[in-house]
């Protein structure tokens, strides 16, 4: 393993918002149960996604929000849309987990690395704006600067951007060390945790709070899914529509989900006798774009995946699962399996793959740590999650998926894919407890 650093990096905190369940306990249940997040959306009468099919976190809405998730920060809710909500949940959340006691803590050595989608005004808010600024059904631009701002909430843009949830987190608890924000899509959740790694090792802080958020169940966000990606429109259950690797898949189902990690120096974490979910060990990331503009999503992932293993100083063999990105689309779903088996060669048939977004869709920015959550909580309890859905392999993605129910195990070593639709991936290796 990496002994490049001395200081060791544990995972002793996790907040969970997902579609099935918010909190470790609930989301390991349904994980372990089998039970589906994806269903009829609740929260909108309509979005461009496939029959309103979505994977939202239902349970939180206008009432958990104020009465329980963000009971303390009710008087910041109403500058913060609802990824940067989710964010800032999440991170109460893991700390509530990690027991930590941030009166205990230097705050001048406590960090945040947060990763978030770009975050979009829904139509109501930017409609009297763009009314005034138009002449029958033409836009004028020269027209925003005077009349179109003019018709906006004061505070509008600060609900908007996404480097707030590290902002207001940090603020909540004090953290007054170094702090970041990535905004890469997908690829962002093990960007994050190589950061918080990379930040801890050069000892400019102790713990660093690693998080994500992310929703596609968005009315605009919705319509650029529908142009520009492979939306899931079969079977009729909603429950099944999501299968990644399967040869029945149609493509993927949005959602929305956020989750955030403590990332704690291990001499500090054993100090405080705290809980250990798993250890960061290495991250790798990579870019891969032809001269028109076409995104090579293989090779990237092949790159992030094998520095990732070098950089944790692990070989392809010792890895006890992939967590893998399983997005569900026909063409992507093969790429990942070609870029697997450039990285893991004659031993791809052998290693065991999961894909939870058959669980909770794509959340965009939000599905990595979540994802990579799902095999910690997995792992705790012996064993690799099962993917939903994979029902008849494809020849095209020949992958050893985790199927049916959970796959008992001893290895704790897993690798956690992630990459974007526009070239960019990301890997880390992480070990369970």
């Amino acid at each position: 393993m990496n002994t490049e650093s001395q200081r060791r990096i544990l995972i002793t905190g996790m907040g969970i918002l997902s579609p099935i369940g918010i909190g470790v306990e609930a989301f390991q249940d349904s994980l372990m149960s089998g039970k589906s997040g994806i269903k009829k959306s609740e929260l909108y009468s309509y979005l461009a996604a496939p029959d309103t099919c979505v994977a939202e976190v239902s349970d939180f809405n206008n009432t958990t929000i104020k009465k329980q998730y963000l009971k303390a920060q009710r008087k910041s809710i109403k500058v913060m849309c609802r990824e940067i909500q989710m964010g800032v949940a999440s991170a109460n959340l893991a700390m509530e987990d990690s027991a930590i006691d941030l009166e205990a803590v230097d705050s001048e050595r406590f960090g945040i690395e947060f990763g978030a989608n770009l975050m979009l005004s829904p139509p109501e808010v930017l409609y009297g704006a763009c009314v005034a600024c138009s002449e029958g059904t033409e836009f004028q631009y020269e027209r925003w600067g005077d009349e179109g701002l003019a018709k906006m909430e004061p505070l509008w843009l600060l609900k908007y951007l996404p480097n707030m949830p590290a902002c207001h987190i940090g603020i909540i608890i004090d953290a007054r060390g170094p702090n970041n924000s990535i905004t890469q899509a997908e690829a962002s959740g093990n960007l994050v945790l190589g950061e918080a790694q990379r930040v801890i090792e050069r000892g400019w802080a102790d713990v660093m709070v690693a998080g994500v958020t992310g929703t596609r169940v968005h009315e605009v966000k919705s319509i650029h899914a529908k142009f520009w990606e492979e939306l899931a429109d079969a079977p009729e259950d909603f429950t099944k529509r999501a299968r990644p690797f399967d040869k029945a898949r149609t493509g993927q189902v949005v959602g929305e989900a956020a989750c955030s990690l403590l990332l704690e120096e291990k001499t500090h974490a054993e100090k405080r006798g705290a809980k250990v979910w798993g250890e960061v060990l290495g991250t790798g990331a990579s870019c891969v774009v032809s001269r028109d503009g076409s995104a090579d999503a293989r090779v990237a992932m092949a790159n992030a995946m094998k520095a990732a293993l070098k950089r944790a100083g692990v070989e392809p063999g010792d890895i006890g699962h992939i967590n893998a990105h399983g997005l569900g689309e026909r063409l992507f779903d093969v790429e990942e399996y070609q870029a697997i088996q450039d990285v893991f060669g004659d031993k791809t048939s052998e290693v065991p793959v999961t894909a939870l977004k058959s669980y909770f869709g794509n959340s965009g920015s939000g599905c990595g740590i979540v994802e990579a959550s799902g095999s910690l909580v997995a792992l705790k309890q012996g064993v690799i999650p099962a993917t939903l859905n994979y029902e008849t392999p494809d020849p095209d993605c020949p992958l050893n998926v985790v199927q049916s129910e959970p796959l008992p195990t001893d290895n704790k070593l897993f690798l956690k894919i992630s990459t974007t639709g526009f070239g960019q991936a990301s890997a880390s290796v992480i070990c369970g407890v």
